[in-house]
């Protein structure tokens, strides 16, 4: 550990949703292709208080694909179970949020914080965020399809000229929303620039429901940070756990007790590593063919190793292979390479090398 204390410390209270308190207020942002269930359950245990599924279609036509089924599968999972719904239409949204109460889900989350061109051109996601009329239709469904709790998650608003989301809060907060997501960016902003802690603070002293703060939190101290300046009641990391799912411990242990926690060394990386690909192919095998799985790690794998020594090289040669077992050999082979030397670890939230 760093040593380095906070002058003043204040650990955050619980979250609460409904009837869930979430004691570790750092959630797992939803990412579609991402947040599927071996990259939840590894979070979970890494010290995320709650994991969000991938989000589900609201398309009726579309629940019998591999994929959705897939998405739709929240057995063996720590409570409490979130799952994501997205689409533009009430009637769908809601008999989509009573399905997946039926399947398991224990809160329902609304995505209206999607850029991607496919959902917004759908007029779902972000995209919603400019009928006004219509998020509050599908707000009244959901909610009222479904005695679990609702949850919402939005951006700032459509474009910088068009920043509503204090207005869309307290629409949430009137149609029974139990929380709120806020990424600190409108959907023309895609993921450039900086996140707007400002207007997720405007949004905080707007609503008595509690929110969440999500944007470029990438390490325990942005996580510190984020808490002060927007008095959220808990955060929400996404791209930043792509690759470093421990993030989840290092940020509740600075908030906890105010001091950076020592970056896991090589053996530790190996073990979760290993273990999180494991987990994908016992995952993806049981519903497709073994290379579709192996296709699936690429990625995964390819996130822990951008920063690392050799990682390019490594990519290259591990996206070359067809295999578990060969997949499994070759990380083996590649921390064996790097057992005698420095290993070293690249901090994403200060840009700086921290040697194991």
């Amino acid at each position: 550990m760093s040593g380095q204390l906070l002058s003043e410390h204040t650990a955050p209270a619980p979250l609460k949703i409904g009837p869930y308190s979430i004691v570790n207020p750092v959630v797992l942002a939803p990412m579609a292709g991402v947040t599927d269930s071996p990259f939840r359950k590894l979070c979970l245990k890494m010290g995320a208080g709650m994991a969000v599924s991938e989000m589900v279609t609201s398309n009726p036509k579309l629940w019998n694909t591999r994929k959705s089924r897939l998405r739709m599968d929240h057995s063996c999972e720590s409570e409490p179970r979130s799952v994501q719904i997205a689409g533009g239409d009430p009637e769908q949204m809601a008999e989509a949020a009573r399905l997946n109460q039926a399947f398991g889900a224990q809160i329902i989350d609304i995505n209206m914080g999607c850029p991607a061109k496919k959902v917004c051109n759908k007029a779902a996601g972000s995209a919603l965020l400019r009928d006004m009329d219509l998020v509050e239709s599908i707000l009244k469904a959901v909610t009222a399809a479904v005695d679990i709790p609702v949850t919402l998650k939005i951006r700032t608003g459509w474009d910088p000229d068009n920043r509503n989301g204090v207005a869309v809060a307290k629409l949430a907060e009137q149609c029974g929303i139990a929380a709120l997501a806020v990424h600190g960016r409108t959907r023309a902003c895609m993921y450039n620039g900086e996140a707007e802690y400002e207007t997720i603070a405007r949004i905080v002293e707007a609503v008595t429901i509690p929110v969440i703060a999500n944007g470029d939190i990438t390490s325990p101290e942005k996580a510190r940070h984020v808490l002060d300046v927007t008095g959220a009641s808990a955060l929400m990391i996404g791209r930043a756990a792509q690759g470093r799912p421990w993030i989840f411990r290092e940020i509740n242990h600075y908030l906890q007790h105010g001091e950076r926690l020592a970056a896991p060394d090589q053996n530790e990386v190996q073990a979760i590593l290993l273990g999180h690909l494991e987990a994908l192919h016992q995952f993806y095998g049981a519903f497709y063919q073994e290379l579709q799985a192996v296709r699936i790690a690429r990625k995964h794998v390819g996130w822990y190793m951008q920063d690392q020594p050799s990682g390019l090289e490594f990519r290259r040669h591990f996206n070359k292979l067809e295999s578990s077992e060969e997949q499994h050999t070759c990380i083996r082979e590649y921390f064996q390479r790097f057992s005698e030397s420095t290993f070293v670890m690249k901090s994403k939230g200060n840009g700086e090398d921290i040697a194991a």
